[in-house]
Order: structure tokens, then sequence, then C-alpha cells
């Protein structure tokens, strides 16, 4: 209610307009109650215009014809066209904003010509039409730069975002992979060595032993501290090559990011299909990640949407998809962004394929498949 605010205000403000222009005109006719009522459901037409830009403009230029017809109010009924055919350009409407700047234009010509006589008249209603042409077509050229310039705000916005949100993912990569370098490294070099000081130091016990002999106390220190060593290091091989450590996630989460996503108001329906098997550690965090990506760009991008995730476990593909029923246009060309860029090398990474384009019905898919045999 409180964004509807503004318009409430231009609607009452428009209608005090008219109505004063048609009391002080020395041309304009007489009020009568169906010209308040007129005027009236224009400023109630205006004050919806943000929720329902299309409906709004037809009320407004049908109240305004007919309010022009009756009391020839003049330019000044072209005002509230004027604005929501601004409105309904800058919110992508542009044909329906043609035709109600034509028809306007048409019957508020059609009504000066039926009523001015010729001479002098007939010069002012050519000035007054040609006012009127360049207003609406400066209006439906404002709406398209203003919608564009919004656009392009967006577009720079999202990627910012999704270059910070790959600029976290390749630092977490990299931290990941640092990691397992260096459990690599101590696997190879400090295990390998202390294994040996461990197995030596057994022996000489087991050979002082046998022959009757108390082991010295410092061999038997080195062989505890040995063991404590080689203990303490598979521990900290366990941390730096811990699955959760580096990623901890995967398909079996995916229900707690649809909910996640339902908690932030879009509703999402999520769909498994099939006996999960026992997925590549990295196919199962690419299918979530594929899951995580779409349903942050439904978000961001798809509006008052809902969407729906289906995950189809087969025996020898994976299949991660997710549907939205935004209102983007079909014929819209997609053009991918950073993350459907890196939602795409990542399932090509693992022998996949990505598909992601508009539905013919509206809104958008993303479908992703994984072989589950020979994983690259």
């Amino acid at each position: 209610m409180r964004s509807d605010l503004p318009y409430i205000a231009a609607g009452v403000a428009l209608g005090g307009l008219l109505l004063g222009n048609a009391a002080l005109a020395p041309d304009a006719g007489p009020l009568r109650a169906l010209d308040i009522v007129l005027i009236v459901v224009m400023a109630a037409a205006i004050a919806v215009c943000r929720r329902y830009p299309v409906p709004a403009l037809v009320v407004v230029t049908a109240t305004m014809l007919a309010f022009n017809l009756r009391v020839h109010a003049g330019v000044a009924a072209a005002f509230p066209v004027l604005g929501l055919v601004y409105l309904t350009v800058w919110r992508g409407y542009r044909v329906p904003a043609a035709l109600a700047s034509l028809v306007f234009l048409g019957g508020f010509l059609a009504r000066d010509v039926s009523a001015a006589p010729a001479g002098t008249e007939g010069q002012q209603l050519v000035e007054r039409t040609s006012l009127l042409l360049g207003w609406f077509v400066a209006a439906n050229i404002a709406g398209l730069i203003a919608r564009q310039h919004r656009a392009y705000l967006e577009q720079v916005e999202q990627r910012a975002a999704e270059a910070e949100r790959t600029r976290e993912q390749a630092a977490l990569r990299r931290a990941g992979e640092e990691r397992l370098r260096i459990a690599r490294d101590l696997h190879d070099s400090l295990t390998h060595s202390i294994s040996v000081i461990k197995v030596q130091a057994g022996i000489a016990v087991h050979l002082a032993r046998k022959r009757g002999e108390e082991p010295p106390a410092a061999l038997l220190a080195i062989q505890e501290a040995g063991g404590a060593a080689m203990r303490e290091l598979r521990e900290t091989l366990e941390v730096l090559r811990s699955a959760s450590d580096v990623e901890g996630v995967g398909l079996a989460l995916v229900g707690e990011l649809a909910e996640r996503t339902r908690a932030a108001g879009i509703p999402v329906r999520l769909v498994v299909s099939g006996d999960p098997p026992q997925l590549p550690a990295e196919v199962d965090q690419a299918g979530y990640r594929v899951v995580q990506e779409a349903l942050t760009n439904v978000a961001r991008h798809a509006g008052p949407a809902s969407a729906e995730v289906h995950v189809a476990y087969g025996k020898q593909l994976l299949t991660v998809s997710v549907t939205d029923d935004g209102p983007a246009p079909a014929d819209e060309p997609v053009t991918p962004g950073v993350g459907l860029i890196g939602m795409r090398e990542r399932v090509t990474g693992l022998g996949g394929t990505l598909q992601a384009s508009r539905c013919v019905e509206g809104g958008f898919a993303v479908r992703a498949t994984f072989p589950l045999e020979g994983v690259a």
C-alpha cells in the first residue's frame, strides 16, 4: 500500500487539475455528475497502475477521451494518458502504450475536427495536434530509454554480485586445493619418515627383549613418540582431506535448499524420482550447485514466480532441472551471465550437458545431465 502512495497522489493531483481546467477554461463545457465520475475513475486507475499498468492505461485512455468529448478539456485531458504511456513503456508493454497513444490522438483529433470551424481555429487545431503528437512520441521514447537504463543498471549489479560470488567460490576452491596439496605432501614425505622411525624402534625393542635384555628407556620413548606422532598426523590429514571441510554439499541437501528458498518468499516444489545411487562426489556437488545457482537466479530475475526442482536418478544418468513460471517472454534472447557460464563449465567438466532456455509458455528452465559412468 505504501508503494502506491505516489500514484494515489498523482491521481488526485491530475483530477484536481482537470476540474480546475474545466472550471476556468473559457471554451470548456459545463461539468456534470458523469464528468466527475470519469475523473474519479481516472484517479482510481492511476492509483493502481503500479500493479496493473495495462488495464490502468486502458481505463485512463477511455475516461479521458469521454471527458474530452463531453467537456472539451483540451490538452489537459492528455496529461494522465501521457503519464500512463510512459509508465507502461517503462514496464515493458510497448505495444499497448503505442495503441493507446494512437487511439487517444485519433479520438482527440476527431473531436476537434468535428467541433472546430475553418480559418484561424483550423490553424490552432493543427498546432495543438502537432504538440500532442510530439508529447506522445516523447513519452514513448522516454519510457523506452528509462527501461533500457534500468536494465543496464540491473545487469551491472548482477555482474558485480556474480563476480563477487565467483571470486569467493574460487578462493574457497583454491583453499581446498591447497589443503589437499599439503595433505599429499605430508603423506608422501613426513608420514613415510615417521613410519620408518616407528618401525625401526619397534624392531629394536623386539630384538632387545628377545635377547632377554631390557630395552633402553630412550628407545621406548622413541617408539612411543613415533606412535603418538603417527596418530596426530593421521588426524591432521583427515581434517585436511575431509570432503565436508572442502565442500560439504550434495543432492541430499537439496531439500534444505528448497526450504530456505521458500522461506525467502519463493514457492518451490521438489520432485525426486528414481533410487539415489552412490554418486561420485564431484557429480553430487555439481548437481547441488546447479540447483543452488538456478534458484538464486529465480529469486533475482524471475519476479513473482514459483519454481519446480526435479532430480531424476538413473542407472547411467543423473538429471537435475529447475523450472520457473516467471513473466519472461519466450522470444527474449538469453544473455548468459557469469553464474550461468560457471554452471555450464562445472557440468561440462564432468562430461555432462547443460541446457538453459526460456519456456514457450513463459519462464525459464535449466536442465543438467551427468553421466554416471566414466566421470571425468
